[in-house]
């Protein structure tokens, strides 16, 4: 088996695995009334209990960062929080294949933010994603009829801002390879710090998704809810992420980033088998437009800004 052949079979088992992120989520909240903020923490929580005895036991020096390494975790725990509860709410009040299209309109603002922050150049390529992703934002999201924005301002909001959001997750993953922080160790404390800001976040309840009351942050699940929101944190968030990063290893990173866009049509497949969930023809050419968007500017940016997979 060629190399490419072997990380594109590694690659697409991990989009399978955390194209089924919004779908664990989806179900959470419509089968036990579990506030996005809440649901954000505890898959925080679990992700780093299932890592921290795994990296213990397989290579100890992961679960180490310098002093200097502290103030930069802060911020990236806080950008990781924030992309989880907007995300989170969307899924609620979007569902999940609506909310998974709309995060990849964060090609066309990670194309601006980089050309802001990096000094990255803009060429043709990357205007016409930005466009894209724009257009085709407006149309998923229903952003262009005044109806729904009147009747669901919430989802409209989180929608667009999780996009915005991934793109700035996005970018701070090429600090961490500046740094030459091993993805693990990143993902350790990115979570586990972001979990501590999202339980901030739950001590609001005026703050769309959090509890009424303080109590509500532990969450009165079943056996099965429980095991759902474990594997939520295992297979999409942990597998999927080990296994498309090590795609990475055989692959282009371009050619890994074009890969992902089959995320949010998995996603929309298994959301209308699963969840009954119905995009209009308006939302499928919209997220048509943001992916083709996704793709354009791979062509121009290969090796230029450094990607994770959905948190």
């Amino acid at each position: 088996m060629s190399d490419q052949t072997k990380g594109t079979f590694i690659a697409l088992i991990g989009i399978v695995f955390w194209s089924t992120t919004a779908i664990f989520i989806g179900y959470l909240i419509t089968n036990y009334d579990f506030p996005p903020l809440v649901l954000a923490f505890w898959r925080n929580v679990f992700v780093c209990l299932i890592l921290i005895p795994t990296l213990f036991l397989i290579r100890r020096s992961l679960l180490r960062i310098s002093r200097a390494q502290i103030g930069f975790f802060i911020l990236y725990g806080f950008i990781l929080a924030v992309f989880n509860s907007t995300w989170t709410i969307s899924v609620e009040y979007n569902g999940a294949a609506v909310s998974t299209v709309l995060i990849y309109s964060s090609a066309g603002f990670t194309a601006i933010l980089a050309r802001w922050l990096f000094k990255e150049s803009l060429g043709l390529p990357k205007i016409l994603a930005v466009i894209l992703s724009l257009l085709g934002m407006v149309m998923v999201s229903n952003a262009y009829n005044p109806d729904i924005l009147q009747l669901n301002p919430i989802g409209v909001s989180a929608g667009i801002f999780s996009g915005l959001m991934f793109a700035i997750y996005s970018l701070a993953g090429k600090e961490v390879v500046n740094r030459k922080i091993n993805p693990w160790t990143a993902l350790l404390y990115s979570f586990g710090i972001g979990a501590v800001f999202i339980l901030i976040f739950n001590l609001f309840p005026a703050i769309p998704g959090a509890p009424d009351t303080l109590g509500g942050i532990l969450p009165d699940l079943d056996v099965v809810g429980w095991l759902m929101l474990i594997i939520l944190s295992f297979v999409p968030t942990l597998l999927g992420y080990g296994l498309y990063n090590t795609s990475m290893n055989y692959l282009p990173a371009s050619i890994a980033n074009i890969m992902a866009t089959l995320e949010p049509v998995m996603t929309a497949i298994q959301a209308y088998i699963l969840l009954g969930e119905h995009m209009t023809i308006v939302q499928i050419i919209g997220g048509l437009i943001i992916l083709s968007g996704v793709v354009m500017v791979q062509f121009e940016r290969e090796g230029a800004v450094y990607t994770q997979p959905l948190a």
